[in-house]
């Protein structure tokens, strides 16, 4: 920071923990009355949800990090999510995101203890100061302190007219402790507190994976699915093999692997279009990671694996008639509690099973017969 003195000695050991990526929200299916938006939604948050869409949000961010941490307990220190630049952590540039689940919007008072408990903690050698400190909050900042966060020496000023004995905000601190946080407060460049209002972080939250399934939104478009490239490429060898067997099986008296079942009169466009079915399946899973929390693709294969799975099972006369009986299971199940349906059609549920093959899950010709 500009003007901010380097007072980071003996970083103390403080509680940290990994934010852990939140769970898949289910949305209702049948609602009472007219749908909430965003922006009311949050309204209804209890601070630690709040801290849960906070940390969704920072991932939106146009910025790097390194790590992105809760620091846990009561004793925050004026830091609900801290995100690292570097690997050094608090020893090296951070940002600072407070969450304020207030029922109005924020003023001085909300924002100045927050900022004593910033330098405080920067004194104690918790942490040097954050490269730019965000106050988050569903209300926002109310207008006095939006327009003295926009005026960073202002801000300063009125903070400091605050740190003098007697006054409520630093009624707990020594006067040898007051006069090393007014000290700090001088030198610190105000200009690394800002608001994040409901309006821009509902914008960037929108980016990301959560947003969809946190409000019940619409899926953004999906891209065109990449078309299989001409040769095999390495992540497709398991279920290439498998196939590759299915039409040994099926003809015998034909020579056909690797190398020819791409030119081979009897192989060839079914081939083609399995490849292009894996592909697509492939696409879908790509678009799942940015669209939609992790593990929703996953759970979409693990049913579409358990509609399938008792059809693979069964007896069949040939692994040829196995394979198009668990394809054609896939095409029939009942899926619609996906959120991802919405975006997927046939070829994409076909492309899964390929997928399983690819993983060992679904074999179409069995050991043991």
């Amino acid at each position: 920071m500009p003007g901010a003195p380097n007072v980071v000695v003996g970083l103390t050991s403080i509680q940290l923990s990994d934010v852990a990526g939140p769970s898949l929200i289910a949305t209702s299916v049948t609602l009472s009355g007219p749908a909430l938006n965003p922006r009311q939604r949050i309204l209804l948050y209890d601070s630690d949800e709040w801290e849960e869409f906070i940390r969704e949000w920072v991932t939106g961010l146009q910025q790097e990090y390194a790590q992105i941490k809760r620091m846990g307990g009561p004793g925050d220190r004026g830091a609900d999510i801290a995100a690292f630049k570097t690997d050094q952590g608090f020893e090296g540039p951070w940002d600072c995101y407070q969450g304020k689940h207030y029922k109005d919007g924020l003023t001085f008072s909300d924002a100045a203890p927050e900022i004593l408990k910033v330098l405080l903690g920067v004194l104690d050698g918790q942490y040097c100061m954050p490269d730019a400190y965000f106050f988050v909050a569903p209300r926002g900042c109310g207008i006095a302190l939006n327009k003295l966060l926009s005026q960073p020496a202002t801000l300063r000023t009125k903070f400091l007219t605050r740190l003098v004995a007697g006054d409520s905000l630093v009624a707990s601190l020594s006067a040898d402790r007051l006069r090393e946080v007014r000290a700090l407060a001088e030198q610190t460049d105000f200009s690394a507190f800002k608001s994040a209002e409901p309006f821009d972080v509902l914008s960037v939250h929108q980016r990301t994976q959560w947003h969809a399934a946190r409000f019940g939104t619409s899926l953004a478009a999906r891209p065109v699915a990449e078309v299989p490239p001409t040769a095999i490429d390495d992540k497709e060898t398991r279920y290439v093999e498998q196939l590759i067997s299915v039409y040994r099986e099926r003809y015998p008296e034909d020579e056909i692997n690797a190398s020819s079942v791409q030119s081979h009169a009897r192989t060839a466009r079914h081939f083609q279009h399995q490849r292009e079915r894996f592909y697509k399946a492939e696409s879908l899973r790509m678009y799942a990671r940015d669209s939609v929390p992790p593990g929703t693709f996953e759970k979409l294969q693990d049913d579409i694996y358990s509609g399938v799975v008792d059809s693979a099972m069964i007896d069949h006369e040939t692994g040829w008639s196995r394979m198009h009986a668990v394809l054609e299971q896939a095409s029939r199940l009942e899926l619609q509690q996906h959120t991802l349906v919405a975006v997927s059609d046939q070829d994409d549920r076909k492309g899964i099973c390929h997928q399983l093959a690819n993983a060992d899950r679904l074999i179409w010709i069995p050991d043991y017969e």
